[in-house]
């Protein structure tokens, strides 16, 4: 059997190039914890479910499209209940926070991990952590029962109450230690989801009985691995109000442009899909994909070819677009971001005073940026059943022991990943892929690059395809060790 992982990964190799990358447990550090059996058993809710444990060995893929000699590749431990618990319920002293920017769903995701811990688990002990990180140290705590909880999916925002930066690991750690919490909850982004994970070490360090789960939180969908994250099918359901308000201002004009700001520092995802979604789009302007304004096949002369085509457009920019035009500046907030300048105002600017001094194309523009509007609204539909799934997911990871990870949707299946793998690197969209190829013959705009350009982009998403593959291969030593079934 194997030599114990290093703190973030355990990676297990089986045939045909098999390669699980696991999530640790709280055995790899206590050894002989006892075990008991899953209150499911005697839960009438699951008494109808023909197979509600999930088998120890089940695992999902994270690459899914595969040719006949591919070997199979890097997988991750699927989520879901197990046979044996680790806590029994009166012992659970569980606690809850939410950090970073606000996303729809976060109260759904507290109402949903508060449910499942009493109604699945008869664990009745749930904190909530008032404000972010700092909350553990500097904040008070609020008790979360679900009669407290019931209803709170039907607001925006969070009722935790949330903050960017506070990280300050041997105060929170002091704090769960003085609390006597035994599972720790972190609801945030990928800035977050990092912090969780330097907690779980020094809780790893100390040789506390403590879980910690991640639940992946970004509106923008960039954290990596996970096939979306969620608030992000709300944001983007929310958008179309905003374009279709720019479209009907756009129409009711001689010459009418309407410019409409999404979110997206880094990935456009938010700005490609409400794209594509509303067809009143004609040029959707994202990071991954640089532009320019002047000259032959810039912006300018496509915004000129569609007025007088069509006698108006929209245009939708996300807010890291086009970063490259502007002065840099260099400041951040809190979190450590970069703080943005309002690309949509300054292309607003610029578009005004560029035909402005076209006196044979007068133009009307209208600036729309709902970026607050759409973070602070309660989740849909779709987004409400994810959550749910996320949360259940991560009680039944918690309970069975495993720790250090983040519960996440890969390839439509619910499964434990390492700290690591949901931090190593941003989820952006790749405008050699097919999706990005929809978006411009659905708009009919410019790619605005090069041969150069374009070249440079295949050759950077080939080196990360080849990353992946290499990461299937050989188990980097900082992450973990290799165990031969």
């Amino acid at each position: 059997m194997a030599n114990q992982s290093n703190f973030q990964m355990k990676v297990t190799e089986g045939k045909l190039g098999y390669v699980l990358q696991d999530v640790p447990h709280l055995t790899d550090y206590i050894p002989n914890l006892p075990t008991y059996p899953n209150p499911l058993r005697s839960n009438p809710a699951y008494s109808v479910a023909k197979q509600y444990f999930v088998d120890m060995d089940d695992s999902v893929p994270q690459k899914i499209v595969v040719h006949k000699d591919s070997p199979r590749g890097v997988h991750f431990r699927r989520a879901g209940p197990r046979q044996k618990v680790y806590f029994t319920p009166e012992e659970v002293n569980a606690c809850i926070v939410t950090c970073g920017g606000l996303c729809p769903g976060l109260n759904t995701v507290i109402r949903e991990i508060v449910h499942s811990l009493d109604y699945m688990y008869g664990a009745t002990k749930v904190l909530g952590i008032d404000g972010g990180y700092r909350g553990f140290y500097s904040k008070n705590t609020k008790p979360l029962s679900p009669k407290i909880v019931n209803d709170i999916h039907k607001r925006g925002g969070t009722i935790l109450g949330t903050s960017r930066g506070g990280h300050d690991t041997t105060k929170i750690v002091d704090s769960i230690q003085d609390r006597g919490i035994n599972q720790v909850y972190i609801i945030g982004g990928d800035g977050t989801q990092k912090g969780a994970a330097v907690i779980y070490e020094e809780i790893r360090k100390r040789g506390l009985k403590v879980i910690v789960a991640g639940i992946p939180k970004t509106i923008d969908n960039d954290i990596s691995v996970i096939d979306k994250s969620f608030g992000f099918d709300t944001a983007v359901e929310e958008a179309q109000r905003a374009i279709n308000a720019a479209h009907v201002e756009a129409e009711s004009a001689e010459n009418g442009i309407g410019v409409v700001k999404l979110m997206g520092r880094y990935s456009g995802f938010i700005a490609m899909y409400a794209t594509l979604a509303s067809r009143d789009v004609d040029c959707c302007l994202i990071p991954e994909s640089p532009f320019y304004l002047e000259g032959q096949g810039g912006l300018f002369e496509y915004i000129t070819k569609r007025l007088k085509e069509n006698g108006h457009m929209v245009i939708v920019v996300a807010e890291g677009a086009g970063m490259d035009l502007l002065s840099a500046k260099n400041e951040q907030d809190a979190s450590g971001n970069k703080l943005l300048q309002d690309i949509g105002l300054w292309l607003s600017q610029r578009i005004k005073e560029h035909f402005s001094k076209q006196q044979k194309l007068p133009i009307t523009l209208k600036y729309i940026d709902p970026t607050y509007m759409i973070r602070a609204i309660p989740s849909n539909a779709s987004d409400n059943v994810y959550c749910t799934l996320l949360a259940q997911s991560a009680v039944h990871g918690a309970m069975s022991g495993f720790t250090g990870f983040t519960s996440g949707l890969v390839n439509g299946r619910h499964t434990y990943i390492p700290f690591n793998r949901i931090t190593e690197q941003q989820n952006k969209v790749v405008i050699t892929d097919r999706m990005w190829a929809r978006l411009l013959s659905s708009t009919n705009q410019p790619s605005f690059l090069g041969r150069k350009q374009l070249d440079e982009a295949k050759k950077e998403q080939e080196s990360q395809s080849q990353l992946m593959d290499d990461a299937a291969i050989i188990a980097d030593a900082k992450t973990g060790n290799r165990i031969k079934k």
